[in-house]
């Protein structure tokens, strides 16, 4: 299969792949606009944490393609439009404020853009090699080839460079040490049918799609060896947010004995909370439940709860694989 890139700087505009639309098509968008840019972030054209944060980085930096008169007071509505885009990955603020603290050192004007967007590529070059540690971390979860269970989408699609818990599984597989992969579909936007998918074909990898209530069964009758999720958010206790649903499938790792693993760079790891009762949960419209691709599969006016994460409690994480270190519990990040 081809392979593909899911985020690049290229010939001054950042060129990344619309989401929304695979696995159908696959369709690129190029950008200098940093309001373009937070819009993408909204509307899920680009997501998952640690790529958030990376396309947040590059959005500042052509923010100031052109010259600007008031540079100071330009970053600042900058910042605060791309902060205010999700309030959950963490990735996104820790981008932003390693942009700003950068600015701030800033005294040459006339070599602004140039010294912002070598800033972001260094973000950006240092998420590839999190996500080549990540994945080297990860092998050592594995003792002989195992059959694995993931949620949403951790790959390409979520990272500037190789995924999380989606390049553990890859590099897993290119050592033969998978057997298959089950793939939540990942209610209600389907990352996983849609995306998970998308990147397993890419790799050429053996998976199926599952609903996300399959899950159960499978693990009953022993098709699972081992769960690997990413993370949004993680408290310095280990509790994790993550695309919802991911807290049902550690609950069933727990009843069924099996190790559930979360794959994350470290600056997903947010010191400053000291559990997940503290992460700000991000509530998304009613439309991505009551409607299929635009379509009503139920009534307009029913009213909807809908989370799009929820926090898993470090007790039920066998481990956390950054790239420093597969982290056994007790977990303690500060």
């Amino acid at each position: 299969m081809n392979d593909f890139k899911a985020v690049e700087y290229k010939n001054g505009k950042l060129v990344f792949l619309d989401q929304t639309k695979l696995p159908l098509a696959e369709v690129y968008i190029e950008t200098d606009d940093y309001e373009r840019i937070a819009q993408a972030i909204e509307r899920l054209e680009v997501r998952g944490a640690p790529q958030i944060g990376v396309v947040a980085a590059y959005g500042i930096a052509l923010a100031f393609k052109n010259n600007i008169d008031n540079p100071i007071e330009h970053f600042s509505k900058v910042y605060n439009r791309l902060f205010n885009t999700r309030p959950t990955a963490v990735n996104l603020f820790w981008a932003l404020n390693r942009m700003k603290t950068f600015f701030e050192k800033i005294t040459d004007q006339k070599e602004l853009f140039y010294l912002l967007i070598n800033e972001a590529q260094s973000i950006h070059n240092d998420d590839v090699e999190k996500c080549d540690n990540i994945a080297s971390n990860g092998l050592k979860i594995f003792d002989k080839p195992k059959s694995v269970l993931t949620h949403c989408n951790t790959g390409q699609l979520a990272t500037g460079g190789g995924g999380t818990a989606f390049y553990v599984i890859k590099k897993a597989y290119q050592k033969k040490l998978i057997k298959f992969v089950y793939a939540d579909e990942t209610r209600p936007l389907l990352q996983g049918s849609r995306l998970t998918a998308f990147e397993l074909d890419k790799a050429s990898i053996p998976f199926k799609i599952i609903t996300d209530s399959t899950a159960a069964v499978l693990m009953s009758q022993g098709k699972i060896d081992i769960v690997i999720t990413g993370a949004d958010r993680i408290a310095s206790n280990g509790d994790t947010a993550n695309k919802i649903g991911t807290y049902n499938l550690a609950v069933l790792c727990n009843y069924h004995n099996i190790p559930f693993y979360v794959a994350a760079p470290t600056s997903t790891i947010d010191t400053s909370l000291n559990s997940g009762d503290q992460i700000q949960i991000e509530e998304r419209n009613k439309d991505e439940i009551i409607k299929i691709n635009g379509q009503l599969v139920t009534k307009e006016n029913y009213d909807v709860f809908s989370p799009a994460f929820d926090v898993t409690p470090h007790k039920l994480i066998h481990g956390i694989i950054t790239e420093v270190a597969l982290h056994n519990p007790p977990y303690n990040f500060r």
